[in-house]
């Protein structure tokens, strides 16, 4: 072991509080794993060639885990580069400190804690807790399982000066995350590492504590009962809705949330319906993905889809629609059966139209000016809500990827004098009303259940309704996938070239795209990362803030026949597989559905031989 790894590796020691991740540790020194200590300390050489005789240097980089815009998350395990208790309590004393000196009135107002099912998940909640009240700050806790949006509405229900949610959201069963809900800093990272000397805490006295304030979900399914607008209609229809709670926590939420709106009570996939860390029946808990293995314990190995037990539990209950939420039901997912007996699995972009809709109809009955209506999407997500607003008279507005963006934006929205009904991620993420700047698997899965009904009463269904809307406002097809790319010299030369396509780009002059691709004329091209929108003339500027990693996107056009696609390609620094990817997120639209699904093909193998190299660039592919 090098002298940079041994400093590590004491430094850990010293500091550890919790004997058995010390132990865990220290068994890794005493056998001699070298590799195992370096991948848990994160503890990474770089050659650094400096001489013209090719003499080298070596550097240690990045000893922690990866801070992110909204928190930590990671493989429970012994380690800097993993979740555990020194690095919990390390993360609240810094951002303690932080909003201590940044936040104002902080002291008063207190934070909000609360966590999940998960391994680990309620000592850390206390740990946190432990934290805020050791410095004087009163803490709103929960002291059972909650759902992650509960946090952020108690934030803004109680005016938290913030929130941290102990969870690891659709994670594998091996990870944690600490996720911090307002504010979203890079300055908290800094505090983080001013502040890495652990102070004792008294996890004992927590509950005794007079700074202690226990919150209840009273003022939440307020705000799920404000969003119900046929509560009449819900009471009488005859539809029959099945629910998976992943094994995660929302099926308590969820048997609270259904009454309020006067529905039927729903079918449960018991096999999933109460919190399990272990997700036994769930490689990877992840509602969006479709044709993501599961594998059921029994005598004989079954490898099952996502979805498959909710439909089992579906077709022998006779029912039409399938509901489900990640495990900590802050997303959303749903299925209709159509009429050959098949389920039919909406993406996000359609759920999000769908809602869209809904929303664009309750406003239009309101009577209010649809001059005053906006609603919020990512970047990445599907253009079809801008054609609605295009033909239908209300406002678009699109961020960058992140509820952090979506729910600011709504905020500086109504800061103009619109409402804000929703906003969304294709991630099937979802935002309701103005009570939660927040995504919620709960209130989207009654609203898509409302909708259900309503459609229901108009003789249609979901996936009907949605080809009348293709057939209004035109044909969007998507196609998401991403490239594996291990190095990231390699995925900087790729964003390089794509920036200097056809070599003619100056230093420091305007960058030079490609022109074309699969025989459309490029339109625009907006890259966030460094600072050029071709639309945006004479100053050329995003009005999107930048990204702190790669990010480009390209509209291009057939002219002759409407046809018009959005690419967006997105350096991803860790996938939600861990693995560093090139994402892209691709989207098409026309009037003929056939074309779209040829165009998203050929701008797919045109993206992968043509833009990126794949082979000669050694890209893999999920």
């Amino acid at each position: 072991m090098d002298s940079g790894l041994k400093n590590l590796v004491e430094e850990w020691l010293r500091l550890d509080p919790n004997e058995a991740t010390r132990a865990e540790v220290q068994k890794l020194v005493n056998e001699g794993n070298t590799a195992e200590l370096s991948k848990r300390m994160r503890y990474c050489l770089v050659k650094l060639c400096y001489t013209a005789r090719l003499m080298r240097n070596m550097h240690i980089i990045s000893p922690r885990i990866e801070f992110g815009t909204a928190g930590l998350r990671g493989r429970m395990e012994a380690g800097w580069a993993r979740m555990n208790d020194l690095i919990i309590i390390q993360a609240s004393q810094g951002l303690c400190a932080y909003v201590l000196d940044n936040v104002k009135d902080s002291r008063s107002r207190g934070v909000v804690v609360g966590h999940d099912h998960r391994h680990h998940s309620e000592k850390w909640a206390k740990l946190t807790a432990a934290v805020f009240i050791d410095n004087d700050v009163p803490v709103y806790f929960h002291s059972g399982l909650v759902h992650t949006p509960l946090v952020p509405f108690t934030v803004k229900a109680k005016k938290a000066a913030c929130g941290v949610m102990i969870t690891a959201s659709h994670n594998p069963k091996q990870d944690n995350g600490y996720k911090i809900i307002e504010p979203h800093d890079k300055g908290i990272s800094a505090s983080i590492l001013a502040h890495q000397e652990p102070r004792p805490l008294n996890l004992e006295g927590l509950l005794a504590s007079h700074l202690l304030r226990e919150f209840d979900d009273s003022e939440y399914l307020q705000y799920i009962s404000s969003l119900c607008h046929y509560r009449s209609l819900n009471e009488q229809t005859s539809l029959k809705f099945v629910n998976t709670s992943m094994h995660g926590v929302s099926d308590s939420p969820m048997s609270k949330a259904f009454p309020l709106f006067g529905l039927p009570k729903y079918i449960p996939v018991e096999a999933q319906q109460q919190p399990d860390p272990e997700f036994p029946t769930v490689k990877f808990p992840n509602p969006e993905e479709k044709g993501l293995c599961i594998e059921i314990p029994r005598k004989t190995a079954l490898i099952i889809y996502a979805f498959d037990l909710a439909i089992a539990t579906a077709n022998e209950a006779g029912a039409d629609y399938i509901l489900a939420q990640d495990p900590d039901s802050d997303r959303f997912a749903a299925a209709e059966k159509g009429p050959d007996g098949k389920w039919i699995q909406f993406t996000g972009d359609q759920l999000g139209t769908l809602f869209a809709s809904a929303c664009l109809d309750k406003y239009r009955a309101s009577g209010k000016p649809l001059a005053k209506l906006a609603m919020v999407a990512s970047t990445v997500s599907s253009k079809m809500i801008e054609a609605m607003a295009r033909s239908e008279g209300f406002r678009f507005a699109e961020c960058l990827t992140g509820f952090k963006y979506i729910g600011n934006t709504a905020l500086s929205l109504v800061q103009e004098g619109y409402e804000v009904p929703f906003g969304y991620e294709e991630a099937i993420g979802f935002m309701f009303g103005s009570e939660l700047r927040d995504k919620d698997g709960v209130a989207a899965s009654v609203m898509f259940a409302e909708l259900a009904v309503t459609l229901q009463k108009a003789g249609k269904t979901a996936s009907t309704h949605l080809k009348e809307l293709y057939e209004r406002y035109g044909y969007f097809q998507t196609s998401n996938s991403y490239f594996i790319c291990t190095e990231q010299a390699t995925i900087n030369a790729i964003f390089a070239r794509l920036r200097n396509y056809d070599g003619q780009a100056t230093p420091g002059g305007t960058p030079h795209y490609p022109s074309t691709i699969a025989g459309l004329e490029v339109t625009r091209v907006c890259d966030l990362t460094v600072g050029y929108d071709s639309g945006n003339p004479p100053s050329y500027k995003p009005t999107l803030p930048l990204s702190s990693g790669h990010m480009i996107q390209f509209r291009a056009e057939n002219k002759a026949d409407g046809t018009k696609i959005t690419l967006t390609t997105r350096h991803v620094p860790r996938s939600r597989h861990h693995r560093r990817a090139i994402k892209y997120y691709l989207e098409g639209s026309g009037q003929d559905t056939t074309a779209v699904g040829e165009l998203l093909h050929k701008v797919v193998k045109e993206l992968s031989d043509v833009w990126m190299e794949a082979d000669k660039n050694g890209l893999g592919r999920p």
